[in-house]
C-alpha cells in the first residue's frame, strides 16, 4: 500500500498573540490567530487554513472526477464560507458551504455533471476527515454555453 507523508515546521515564539511562521510544502506564511477573535490577524490562522484545504480538495477532487467521466468543463468556481461558533469561550467550527459554479458546453450531460459535484463532498479525503465534526454544504450552480 503507498503512502504519502506530509511535514510541516511551525516556529513560534511566545504566547497566544505571537506571530509565527509556518513552512509546508510551498506555503510558507506567518500565522496568528485572526483579527475576529482578538488576535494580530497576520497571515493566515487554523480557520482559514481549514477552509482552504476543504475548498481545494473539493476542487480537485471535482475535476478529476469530471474528467474521469469525460465531461468537458469550460469554468470551475468554488466560493466557500465557513463559521465558527465562538460563545462562551470556546471556539467551535461549525459548518463550510461550498458555492460552485460549474460552466459547460452547451453538449454536457448537467445531470451527471450535477450528481458528480454533489457526491464530490464525499470522495473529497480533507471532507472525509472532518465529517461528523463539521457540518458540510455544498450548493451547485451550472450554466451551459448555447
Amino acid at each position: 500500500m503507498a503512502k504519502h507523508t506530509f511535514n510541516s515546521q511551525i516556529t513560534w515564539t511566545g504566547g497566544r498573540n505571537t506571530v509565527g511562521e509556518l513552512h509546508t510544502g510551498a506555503l510558507d506564511e506567518k500565522i496568528s490567530v485572526p483579527l475576529a477573535m482578538d488576535g494580530p490577524g497576520l497571515g493566515t490562522n487554523p480557520d482559514e487554513m481549514l477552509l482552504g484545504a476543504a475548498s481545494t480538495c473539493y476542487t480537485i477532487t471535482l475535476a478529476a472526477m469530471l474528467e474521469r467521466n469525460a465531461i468537458a468543463l469550460e469554468a470551475l468556481q468554488v466560493n466557500s464560507e465557513s463559521s465558527v461558533d465562538v460563545s462562551r469561550g470556546i471556539f467551535t467550527y461549525e459548518k463550510i458551504t461550498h458555492h460552485v459554479l460549474l460552466k459547460l458546453p452547451a453538449d454536457a450531460d448537467e445531470i451527471k455533471a450535477r450528481k458528480l459535484a454533489e457526491r464530490a463532498e464525499q470522495a473529497c479525503m480533507i471532507s472525509r476527515a472532518i465529517q461528523g465534526n463539521v457540518q458540510l454544504e455544498t450548493l451547485i450552480t451550472i450554466e451551459k454555453n448555447h
